[in-house]
């Protein structure tokens, strides 16, 4: 493999295991954006679509079944909510396909069937060679042992596919969810990879944005609007919505207060909801026969439902009681104009129901839930309705605080939605045209000075312009698992999702360094064991890194010449890394968990041969003593370069540059003056400004422009005090 195809190797998105098909072969009732989503899932064979309510994910799941049935002979399950699933049979029958329903298996046909969420533990999967989960973000509502069962169940289905609409891009635990059953990723790996945890919860990394969503948009497509995708979205634009509350004056008392103190937790909310029931109602009731036209009620209580039902003689009231035919024939009454008022909790018709034959809704009080919320109402304010769209919503004066954290919520989950179609939308513009981009701009420059040289680029590339057998001793601090901390680029070695796809980069590197460095010389590498994190890896404990790097080294030609241990202070380095195993508190509360600090290392390797050029080190007979010890102490962890001026706001650490005290060592005892010192890794140049401060040549490679930039300024540095110190030594011996 070149390197080239590696980095395109690297790129993580779905694998395509899918059906190609010609636009010709889909239903010519599919609009071109339904078309091109539904041959994108097929070729994908696993795929989401995030499509808001109105754009057809009916058609497309549809057709994506009936495909795989005509072209490959594939049974295909539908799980559909109990509500969704008649409609879906009635909708399929416009593009000329048969959904069959059936409640336990037994009545299966070779074709499309569609279930319940309540049935599905009923089927084999065996009988199916796809399986579609229809308004799939019922799976973070349901309870998290049942949907892991549906996660394993389908595991073996080869055809998957998910419908929903589009989640915020915070959602974790949605996106987890999906990703999981589709077989994309774990969640673990998935938090892993592109979020990072701390005192606010898990956040995408910085840098780890562009590499997020185009790995999303490799497995999901998310849609608001035909216009995402850049197709004509003038049959899409919605009518006006507007939200219209209702104070009810109720008289609210706390059974254990003297006063009511406003509303605090569930318990309050319930209470308050109960003691104002017939209040609400009451207004519910006299809003509704005042004002023509169809209703959707939707209410919280068993009990509002049953007191409107009474008094609204043009009404059905559907329960969670009611059997699939009750429920069926209802909905199908109100949506075909012959019902005028439906009453009903979210829970049962809030999801995937098309009702825009309405556009009138009243809430009769509201839970803090906003995807309830967004649900309920866009059974009617969806693509199709041509009526401008009234939310009434009944509440007392203390509910008051729940509408506005639920329209607080609504704000900042549509912007949120927003940002996510912004950041998708040209990797989902690829993907519909089969073509995948890099994750960053790639681009290389060089500074230099009096005896350095800093090469801006991928150090496997740049390398190749250090002629062979030049380089006298290199010094570097390789980077390891520590996914878009620095950087977005796949050319960063850091940004590689498992150890060994870390050596298969590592290796490239290796042998260009081999190939540079004279014969019998070293390299110098600065390492330490990787921590193992629970929420990363599944385990708490150590990685051996450092064995690792000897292996990979001894692998590539190098010989395994020795190593140093530099003494680190465990105190420090359990203030700075949190690291359960060095707290005083895991001392008391149970030691088994208590280890050691971690040392750093310099690791030695030689490059077989007979050196050339004896060394002779600028060191005493006292400094060899003390640095041939096997654990180097005095190296103070402060003593680095500033790396201020070169952190980004993207950046999710600080840039840990090798202490100058380390490097000075490792440049005086193994390397000669004037030779030529080598970082494949420069950073903010710690290496070169130390070689230059002791007379060296420096050549270093640094892949992040911010770095480059700021190594080469303190390469400058380096040579401004190095004039000085020779203008100072030229007065004293004058």
């Amino acid at each position: 493999m070149t390197y080239d195809e590696f980095l395109t190797h690297k790129i993580q998105v779905a694998p395509e295991t899918g059906l190609t098909v010609a636009d010709a072969d889909l239903h010519p009732r599919l609009f071109p954006f339904q078309r091109d989503i539904t041959r994108w899932a097929l070729r994908k064979g696993r795929a989401a679509i995030f499509a808001d309510t109105g754009l057809g994910k009916t058609a497309m799941q549809v057709q994506w079944a009936h495909m795989l049935y005509r072209e490959k002979g594939l049974r295909t399950l539908i799980i559909a909510p109990l509500s969704v699933a008649r409609q879906t049979v009635r909708e399929a029958q416009n593009f000329d396909v048969v959904v069959h329903y059936t409640r336990r298996g037994e009545d299966l046909i070779d074709g499309v069937n569609i279930t319940n969420y309540e049935m599905a533990d009923q089927f084999d999967p065996r009988d199916f060679g796809a399986v579609v989960l229809d308004e799939s973000s019922i799976l973070k509502s349901v309870d998290g042992k049942y949907r892991q069962q549906l996660t394993m169940q389908w595991a073996d289905t080869p055809f998957r596919l998910c419908c929903t609409a589009t989640p915020a891009p915070n959602d974790i635990t949605e996106i987890a969810n999906h990703a999981e059953f589709l077989g994309i990723s774990s969640r673990v790996n998935m938090l892993a990879a592109y979020f990072v945890h701390d005192d606010a919860g898990w956040r995408l990394k910085g840098h780890a944005r562009g590499a997020f969503y185009r790995w999303l948009a490799s497995w999901g497509l998310a849609i608001r609007t035909p216009a995402d995708l850049g197709y004509d979205a003038s049959a899409y634009t919605l009518p006006p919505l507007t939200v219209i509350p209702h104070w009810v004056a109720s008289e609210i008392t706390s059974p254990d207060k003297l006063f009511f103190m406003g509303i605090h937790g569930i318990q309050d909310r319930v209470a308050i909801r109960k003691q104002t029931l017939e209040d609400r109602v009451a207004e519910t009731i006299q809003l509704i026969q005042s004002t023509p036209g169809q209703w959707i009620v939707w209410v919280g209580l068993n009990e509002e439902g049953r007191l409107l039902h009474a008094q609204l003689p043009e009404s059905a009231l559907m329960e969670g009681k009611d059997d699939p035919e009750t429920k069926q024939r209802v909905l199908e009454q109100f949506q075909d104009g012959n019902l005028r008022i439906l009453i009903t909790k979210v829970k049962i018709a809030g999801f995937g129901m098309n009702l825009q034959n309405a556009h009138q809704i009243v809430f009769v009080g509201l839970n803090d839930s906003w995807e309830g919320w967004y649900q309920a109402i866009r059974r009617c304010y969806r693509f199709g309705q041509t009526q401008p769209v009234a939310v009434h919503v009944v509440l007392s004066e203390a509910e008051r605080p729940i509408l506005e954290n639920v329209r607080g919520k609504e704000h900042e989950a549509l912007t949120m939605q927003k940002e996510l179609i912004c950041y998708m939308q040209p990797y989902e513009q690829d993907e519909l045209a089969q073509y995948t981009t890099t994750t960053a701009d790639y681009v290389e420059d060089m500074a230099e000075g009096s005896h350095w040289r800093l090469l801006l680029g991928d150090s496997v590339e740049r390398l190749k312009e250090v002629a062979s057998d030049s380089i006298g001793l290199s010094v570097y601090s390789p980077p390891f698992l520590s996914l878009y901390t620095y950087s977005p680029s796949e050319r960063d070695m850091g940004n590689n999702a498992t150890a060994e796809e870390f050596f298969q980069h590592y290796r490239f590197l290796l042998d260009e360094l081999l190939r540079v460095t004279m014969p019998g010389r070293l390299t110098a590498v600065h390492c330490a064991q990787v921590a193992a994190m629970k929420e990363r890896d599944g385990w708490i404990g150590l990685k051996d890194f450092r064995g690792d790097l000897i292996r990979a080294y001894t692998a590539a030609g190098w010989i395994y010449h020795g190593e140093v241990t530099i003494d680190k202070d465990p105190q420090a380095q359990a203030i700075r890394t949190h690291a359960k195993g060095l707290l005083f508190v895991q001392l008391r509360k149970d030691s088994s968990w208590m280890r050691p600090a971690l040392a750093d290392y310099i690791l030695l390797f030689r490059k077989p041969g007979d050196n050339p050029v004896p060394i002779h080190p600028d060191c005493t007979n006292d400094e060899w003593i003390e640095w041939a010890h096997p654990v180097w102490y005095g190296i103070r962890e402060s003593d680095t370069l500033n790396v201020a001026e070169g952190r980004e706001a993207d950046d999710e650490r600080h840039i840990a540059p090798l202490q100058l005290g380390t490097i000075e060592r490792c440049i005086r005892l193994w390397s000669n003056p004037r030779e030529t010192i080598l970082s494949p890794f420069a950073g903010i140049g710690s290496e070169g400004y130390m070689a230059v401060k002791l007379g060296r040549e420096f050549i270093g490679c640094e892949l992040k422009p911010a770095y480059w930039r700021v190594a080469a300024k303190n390469l400058a540095l380096a040579n401004k005090q190095q004039q000085q110190l020779s203008l100072f030594e030229s007065d004293v011996s004058e």
